[in-house]
């Protein structure tokens, strides 16, 4: 019997180990996508997502605050950088797949379903990517201490679908844009030619995934005839617990469907706040 699309969310979240995770995820989104271009249809379903996805006994999670600060310019500190961009990779599967199944309520078209499906497989890729480039270093994921909130914006979204899509892909997924080309050329100049490939293909695809978020945001607002833009304002002070702050990727998030006066106004506005203080 196939499973609903729900289930084979869930499969994905209940699974602890990062390599069998990603497999059972590309696993599913092949299944989902191969459906879809044949024209036959699996069913969306519900299912009860677990608040915290399960997770493999390493690496050990800290508070931010006590996560070891990296230094990449040495090998040790470049290992401790891509141990940080696979626990983000790993965390964003299980986000992806999540909003898959925590929202079957609210309904929506199928190519919502899509994106996310997309998105998931190609988390999963990145991942693996860089799991690779961390054993070529002769390291691997679990290795080092992670940050332990990384979940926070999915617990406190839990019941909030514009939420949630204000605050991951289009505050957190989005400074992704923002990073990446420093990071990029760190590896770059240290000559990692294969981790410098892994991090272009991750900034490529990330696009999507933030424009994702755009396109499904404005949806919804256009659904209940709002400004996208106060209402992603509302939710990023509601939800949110960090600062945005600049530089920022002008180019990469408009492409995405972000233009400036959704993240400038939030940003002056912290700025401003400590200005004062």
């Amino acid at each position: 019997m196939t499973l609903s699309l729900a289930d084979m969310a869930v499969q994905v979240l209940t699974t602890s180990d990062g390599r069998a995770k990603t497999a059972l995820s590309l696993k599913h989104a092949a299944t989902w996508r191969s459906a879809r271009s044949a024209g036959k249809s699996i069913e969306i379903g519900h299912a009860t997502p677990p608040l915290h996805p399960a997770r493999p006994n390493k690496p050990e999670l800290l508070d931010p605050r006590d996560v070891p600060k990296r230094k990449p310019g040495s090998p040790q500190g470049r290992i401790a950088l891509l141990h940080a961009v696979a626990h983000i990779e790993l965390n964003a599967v299980d986000l992806h797949w999540d909003i898959i199944a925590r929202f079957t309520d609210h309904p929506m078209p199928l190519g919502f379903y899509d994106d996310w499906v997309q998105s998931a497989m190609e988390e999963s890729k990145h991942f693996n990517l860089i799991c690779d480039c961390l054993e070529r270093m002769h390291s691997h994921y679990g290795a080092l201490p992670a940050h332990a909130g990384m979940w926070r914006a999915a617990e406190d979204t839990v019941g909030d679908l514009m939420g949630r899509l204000a605050v991951v892909p289009m505050v957190l997924e989005a400074r992704g844009l923002d990073v990446t080309p420093g990071m990029i050329e760190i590896f770059r100049t240290a000559g990692a030619d294969d981790v410098e490939e892994a991090l272009e293909i991750i900034y490529s695809e990330e696009v999507h995934h933030v424009a994702y978020g755009s396109k499904w945001f404005h949806f919804l607002c256009g659904r209940d005839n709002s400004d996208p833009k106060p209402v992603f304002h509302e939710l990023v002070k509601k939800y949110f617990k960090g600062a945005l702050k600049p530089p920022f990727n002008e180019e990469k998030r408009a492409e995405a469907g972000l233009p400036p006066d959704f993240y400038w106004p939030l940003a002056d506005e912290v700025s401003q706040k400590a200005d004062s203080t």
